[in-house]
This record gives C-alpha cells, sequence and structure tokens, in this order.
C-alpha cells in the first residue's frame, strides 16, 4: 500500500534531472497559460515550497499536457506541508488516474471542470497522511460501478460495498481520529473522520464528487460528527459505513443537523473545499490547524422548503467573478418595471455551499431589474421571473473585461511584463467605473513601484540625472492634514562662485524658512555656474523629486510649492510658468527674471519679494515691472493671474526675514489641476506637455503659444508655431459618455466621443507619477488643419 511520508524530503531524482528542459517548456505552458491571478498564486506556491519547487515544476513539466490545468489547479490551492513535501511522481500520478476517471465516467457530462477539480482531484479530504491510494482504488473500485449510471447510486453502491470488502467498521478504538485511507485498512476500525475519508476517496477514484463535511458541536453540546456529501445534480448526504440502502439525504444525523446555528461556529456545519475559501475547516482533532478551507452548508439542512405560492416564482441570485471563478458577495436589489425595489439582499461567496444562494419570490410573468453592487462595480441585468424556481447568475465584468485582464498583467512580476500599451486590452474603451478602477490599480501598483525603487535614494537624501547629482535636506514640519503633507522646494543663492560659497548658500537655505505645515526641502544646486536653476535638468530632477515625496512623505499633489532666493529667486522666475501645472504657487524672493514670461502663472499664485534698495543687474526695477506685467494680466483676465508683488523700500538684497511672509500666503494656495483656461508659452527649456494638454515629440521653439478652454463639452484652441496639441481627457472635467466638440476659431477640429483606454492612463500616470494628473482619454487635433485623431 504506496503512501508519501508527510515529512519525508527526498534527493533530487535522475528523471527530474532528466526532465529539466520539460520544466523550463513548463514555465510557459503550466503558468503563463494560465490566468493572472491564477498565475500568482503559482508563483507564490513555488516559492513557499522551497527545495520542493523543483518536484512542483517537474510535476507541472510531466503531467500530460490536457491535464495540465488541473495540476495548476493543485499546486495552486494545496496546503503549505504539501507543497514542500509532495514528490512529482505522486501528484502526476493522481492527476493521471483523476482524469481518467472522470472522462469515463457515464457522468461525466454533469460534472464541469471546476467542480473536477474542487471535488474529484483533490488526494486528500483533511489533514490525514497523504496516501498514493488513487491508482489502486481506481482499479479496485471501478469494477464495482460498472453498469452505475448515476454519481449518486454510485456512491451509495461504494458505501454499502467497500467497509465488508475491506474489514473496516466504525470503533472508537481506532488509533487517531484522522485516519489516512491506509491507515484505516491496516487497523480495520476507525472514527467517523476516518471512514468519511475512506468513502470520499473511493468515490473520487471512480469520478464520483465528493467532500468532507462535519460540525464541530451539534447544538446540544453533545459532541461532534463527520459525514460525506456527493454530487448528483446537486449535494447530497450520507453517512460513511452508515448506508440508507441506497437512499441518500438519510441518516441517524439528520435531526440534530437541522438545528445547526449558521452563524455560531460553534455549531455550523461546514463542508471542505481544496479551493481556497475564506473559512476554515473546523478539525476537532486538530484545532490550531487552519490548513483546510470551507464552506458554510448549514442553510441545506436547516432550512426547510416552502411551497411557492401559485403565481409565484422562487428566484435565487449568484454574481460570479470570472477573474476567480468563484461567488463574491455583494450588495443586490431587485426592481420592477416602475422602479421599485421589490428585494434587497447580499449574495453569498464561497463561504456557503455552491447550492446555498439568496433567494426571494417574486410575482411571475413579470419583467425586474437586478442589480448588484460591489466595491464600486455595479452590474445590472433584465429578468423575467418564470417557472416554481430560477437561478439568476450575474457576472461581474470578467475575462473580457480590460480591467480583469489588468488585474493578470499587474499580478506578474514587474520585470517580466510586456510594454503595456501593446496589449490589446489596453487599447479597449472602458466605461466611466472601468477607468476609475483600472487608475486606481494602476496608481498602486505605481506607488509600489517607488517604494520599492525609490526609498533608497529618499535615504541618501540624493538624485541623479545623469551626469548631474542633486543632494537635498528636509525637515517635516507640523501634522499631517487629512489630504497630504505640503511640500515646499526652497532654492539657495549663490551661483557663478567657488563649490563651498554655494554649499554654504545651500546650508543657510535650509535654515531659512519655517513653515507652520509640511516638508520644507532645500535641494543643493548640482552645479556652480551662475544658473543653477535654470537648465533642463533641474526640471527633471524636480519631477521626479516630487513623485518619491508623493507617495514616500504622503505629499498632497495639489499642495506643491516652489520658491527661492537671490539664484534662487531666479529659478523661481524661470520654473514657476514653464512647470506651473506642478505648483499650487510660487514665490520668487531678490532674484532676476531674466527672459522668463509671466503667461504660464495664469492658473497658480505667484509671489514677488524684494527690497526697494537691491539694485544689482537691477533687480528692483525688474520687481516693479513685473508688478505691472501681472496687474495687467489679471486686469485682462479676472479669473487668473493672482499675485502677490511686496518692495520694501528700505531694504537691500538681504530683507531680514520679512519675506518669510510668504509662507503662510503659499500655504492659503491649493492647485487646480484641471484649469478651465490655460496659457501655455515655451520657454527656452520646452516641454511637452503642460496641464491637460500635450504637443508630444513635435519640435518647438521658445515663445510657442497655446490658448485653450473648456467649457462643459466644448474645448477651444488656439495655437501660434505648434502644428498638433493632444487635448488629454477624464471624467472630472466632462464627461466622457457624451460627445465632445474641438474648435479652433470658427473652425471644427473634432466632434465626437472619446474613448478611455488603459493604455491612456498608464501613459500619462507615468509621464508625472501625479494621481491628479492622470487621464483616460486623448484626441489630437491640427488647429491650422484637421483632426489628427487618437
Amino acid at each position: 500500500m504506496p503512501t508519501h511520508a508527510r515529512y519525508a524530503v527526498g534527493a533530487l531524482s535522475m528523471r527530474r534531472v532528466c526532465a529539466a528542459l520539460l520544466v523550463a517548456v513548463a514555465s510557459i505552458t503550466g503558468l503563463q497559460q494560465s490566468n493572472g491571478a491564477e498565475s500568482a498564486a503559482i508563483e507564490s506556491a513555488l516559492a513557499q515550497a522551497g527545495d520542493n519547487a523543483a518536484e512542483l515544476r517537474e510535476a507541472l513539466a510531466t503531467v500530460p499536457e490536457p491535464q495540465r490545468p488541473g495540476m495548476r489547479f493543485l499546486i495552486a490551492h494545496m496546503p503549505a506541508d504539501d507543497l514542500q513535501e509532495l514528490s512529482a511522481e505522486f501528484l502526476v500520478e493522481h492527476v493521471v488516474y483523476a482524469y481518467r476517471a472522470w472522462e469515463e465516467s457515464p457522468w461525466r457530462e454533469q460534472v464541469d471542470e471546476a467542480l473536477f477539480f474542487n471535488d474529484v482531484l483533490p488526494y486528500a479530504s483533511v489533514n490525514e497522511r497523504r496516501d498514493q491510494w488513487r491508482k489502486d482504488f481506481y482499479e479496485r473500485f471501478t469494477p464495482m460501478v460498472k453498469g452505475v449510471n448515476t454519481p449518486g447510486e454510485a456512491a451509495a453502491k461504494l458505501n454499502n460495498e467497500i467497509f465488508p470488502l475491506l474489514k473496516v467498521k466504525y470503533s472508537k478504538r481506532r488509533r487517531k481520529a484522522d485516519q489516512s485511507p491506509y491507515e484505516t485498512i491496516q487497523s480495520g476500525l476507525a472514527s467517523c473522520t476516518g471512514l468519511s475519508v475512506l468513502l470520499i476517496d473511493a468515490c473520487r477514484s471512480v469520478g464520483v464528487p465528493a467532500r468532507f463535511v462535519g460540525t464541530p458541536l451539534w447544538s446540544d453540546n453533545s459532541g461532534n460528527h463527520s459525514w460525506v456529501e456527493v454530487w448528483d445534480g446537486g449535494w447530497h448526504f450520507t453517512g460513511a459505513a452508515e448506508p440508507a440502502g441506497m437512499e441518500l439525504d438519510r441518516g441517524w444525523f439528520g435531526g440534530r443537523a437541522s438545528r445547526a446555528q449558521r452563524d455560531n461556529p460553534r455549531y455550523a456545519i461546514y463542508a471542505t473545499s481544496f479551493r481556497h475559501t475564506p473559512l476554515s475547516f473546523p478539525m476537532v482533532w486538530d484545532r490550531r490547524n487552519q490548513s483546510v478551507s470551507a464552506v458554510n452548508v448549514s442553510d441545506r439542512y436547516t432550512s426547510k422548503d416552502e411551497a411557492v405560492p401559485e403565481g409565484s416564482t422562487s428566484v435565487r441570485f449568484c454574481v460570479v467573478d470570472p477573474a476567480t471563478r468563484q461567488r463574491v458577495q455583494c450588495t443586490l436589489s431587485v426592481e420592477d418595471s416602475s422602479g421599485q425595489t421589490r428585494f434587497s439582499g447580499e449574495t453569498k461567496d464561497e463561504r456557503f455551499d455552491g447550492n446555498d444562494h439568496l433567494s426571494a419570490t417574486l410575482p411571475g410573468g413579470e419583467r425586474y431589474r437586478v442589480v448588484a453592487r460591489r466595491e464600486g462595480v455595479v452590474v445590472e441585468q433584465e429578468i423575467e421571473a418564470h417557472g416554481d424556481e430560477q437561478l439568476v447568475t450575474l457576472r461581474l465584468p470578467g475575462a473580457d473585461d480590460p480591467v480583469q485582464q489588468l488585474v493578470g498583467y499587474l499580478a506578474e512580476p514587474r520585470d517580466t511584463r510586456p510594454p503595456l500599451a501593446d496589449q490589446p486590452f489596453a487599447k479597449t474603451g472602458l466605461t466611466r467605473e472601468q477607468a476609475e478602477r483600472g487608475q486606481q490599480m494602476l496608481w498602486e501598483d505605481h506607488e509600489k513601484m517607488i517604494r520599492e525603487t525609490r526609498a533608497q535614494e529618499m535615504e541618501a537624501k540624493t538624485l541623479v540625472d545623469g551626469d548631474f547629482t542633486m543632494p537635498f535636506a528636509y525637515t517635516v514640519f507640523g501634522e499631517k492634514p487629512p489630504g497630504g503633507r505640503s511640500l515646499y522646494i526652497s532654492m539657495h543663492g549663490g551661483g557663478g562662485t567657488a563649490e563651498r560659497v554655494n554649499t554654504q548658500q545651500w546650508k543657510n537655505q535650509q535654515r531659512l524658512y519655517r513653515p507652520a505645515e509640511g516638508v520644507y526641502l532645500a535641494p543643493r544646486a548640482p552645479t556652480d555656474t551662475w544658473n543653477l536653476w535654470q537648465m533642463p535638468h533641474i526640471d527633471r530632477l524636480f519631477t521626479r523629486l516630487i513623485e518619491d515625496l508623493i507617495v514616500l512623505e504622503d505629499v498632497d499633489p495639489d499642495r506643491v510649492y516652489v520658491m527661492g532666493y537671490s539664484a534662487g529667486g531666479d529659478g523661481a522666475f524661470q520654473l514657476a510658468p514653464r512647470m506651473a501645472d506642478r505648483w499650487a504657487a510660487a514665490a520668487m524672493m531678490a532674484g532676476h527674471p531674466g527672459d522668463a514670461s509671466p503667461l504660464g502663472l495664469r492658473n497658480i499664485g505667484f509671489a514677488v519679494y524684494m527690497g526697494g534698495r537691491d539694485g544689482a543687474y537691477k533687480r528692483n526695477e525688474h520687481a516693479a515691472r513685473w508688478k505691472e506685467k501681472l496687474a495687467e494680466l489679471r486686469s485682462a483676465d479676472p479669473e487668473g493671474y493672482f499675485h502677490k508683488v511686496t518692495i520694501y523700500p528700505e531694504k537691500g538684497h538681504w530683507m531680514d526675514g520679512e519675506d518669510a511672509s510668504a509662507l503662510p500666503w503659499l500655504a492659503a494656495q491649493t492647485r487646480n489641476p484641471l484649469p478651465e483656461k490655460v496659457v501655455w508659452q515655451q520657454d527656452n527649456i520646452t516641454h511637452d506637455r503642460f496641464y491637460w494638454l500635450s504637443i508630444g515629440d513635435q519640435p518647438v521653439k521658445k515663445g510657442a503659444t497655446i490658448v485653450a478652454t473648456r467649457d462643459a463639452q466644448q474645448v477651444s484652441i488656439e495655437a501660434d508655431g505648434i502644428d498638433e496639441v493632444t487635448v488629454l481627457l477624464n471624467d472630472e472635467m466632462l464627461d466622457l459618455d457624451k460627445p465632445l466638440r474641438i474648435t479652433s476659431g470658427e473652425r471644427v477640429l473634432f466632434e465626437g466621443t472619446p474613448e478611455r483606454t488603459i493604455a491612456m492612463l498608464s501613459k500619462t500616470l507615468d509621464e508625472r507619477g501625479d494621481p491628479r494628473g492622470v487621464f483616460s482619454a486623448a484626441v489630437t487635433v491640427r488647429p491650422g488643419g484637421d483632426a489628427a485623431g487618437e
């Protein structure tokens, strides 16, 4: 009688070595063919298997290809001890003979794959020793059920005949409760647990779905009991070695079982499940062991069917997640044709028996709208109640749902994923709800990436961009608000001088300001040139810095501020307009504007602080001219260009700390990432995206300008020096389920309904790492010609 020792760890077999090439193939055929959730479960199982992972990979490689889905199922769901101990030989034999019995049985068409996987294929019921019984029992018991046409009849015949044949009987003198089938056969004695295990294995050996059932305690506290359920168009019970002739659903314990208490774990009735479920089977002989999954089947034993009133239909409701092929709990309501709610409740998930469903009695012959809600996902189905009994199955967006396919894609290791934009599901149109779920999943994946790959640079307080290195120092002030911390990026002065001088300026900047709340961060310029903060690498480094801090310091992306003193003020003049879509507001202290234009400041607050006697490079004169420019812009566009210019008449380049008043002014500003009007003028350092506009990689020159406005479902664009403009869209801006019209003057550039896609969500998130700057749709137009389309 072959057995598999639970704790034996054998040496690698020569057969495994010979199968090495097949193992490599199995990584494709055995893993990649499975859906994303199963693939992730198998990878997790292989990791838990430790030194025994090679045996599991060999099992995947050597099992016949049509039977590989069954092997994948076993590995994905088997207990941790089995992962570390079972051999390839053991598993392959079990799988081969399970499939053979299933395919040869007269009831093959009644047993679908899911039922076969969970209740025929498994090699064990509870925590019994793992015996290699499958081939032996197949050869012993298949002749016994020859000529039998139903699984219920086969189970009853086995229950009548195998125990006398094997000379096994019930006895409290058995060696232990959780005996394996061969331990029971060897001793001839077994408890209800050991007898049930033996009958279940006999049933499974001939292709009859069977499972272990029991209660930890009868409701009268008189003890526990275990028995067997077999499938024949539904689950039916029988006592092992306690046959009621050829009948099922008869036994001495039926009355006691009818008094079970579903919601009391001590008195409920459970059936085992090899497939993982949220519940564990209560093994009273090994109470700490929670390795066996279960479903609560109490209702099948306690419910008393009531006659359905004439003219009514008993409608049962089930909601299935196609990604896992499992039932899920949802809030469900049924509305009649007038919109009145006739019934509501919670559907049952895999904690409950597969035939245990939410049910309602409804007037027959009428049409109803069934609505199921789960975690923001809404599924609707129109039904007509008919007959005495009816099962309605609603499916969550499934295998053909792009978001479900995204689940599988994101479950793969990051370094093995193909480009997301190339995946067909990423180009498929989404509903609003799908776009919201997809964006949330992509953001969570992005957060994980940042934590895994960027924590080290934040700990080192150093960012690198090619040949440029930017150290930084920061201090966190105050209590974190519910929406996240503020971020102040404060640029030091100096420039065009010795490294030690600029470094001292950096150290001074670290102490210069103290916000009431937020992350106050002073970067050290990567160079010592006069234009410390005006070169292209600064834009890239600041973008990465913000991206890191949003995740690693929980910074609110709508409360990011930039400021600088002296040469840092020069940088504020330059960076505030050209990166305005990243800031809530900016403050310039004692700097020079150079060739900067204020046009891009339309949607942020901008403050200027200057000493009236700061005449070097005519800084004070330039500040006065900017005061006039900003006032003119504000007058012409009262909804934009919010500003504050403060010139201290008696102060020179150093303002004696008076400029610290900028911090509460900045803190009062919040970014609007989706303004109704955008004014975008390119600097000598060009950008390809600004708020909800993009120009891709087309070459542009300094001074190229776009003015875009949006109002409900209408967007207007005027462009100078730019051929193509892409309008980025999301459901916060407008209703993407309704037609959009894009115009330039009197010309219509686009009219239609843009399509949301995962590809666009991913692209716009990757560009900025900004959760408030993600867009699900885009339309590319030529303001000087026809729409380019996207």
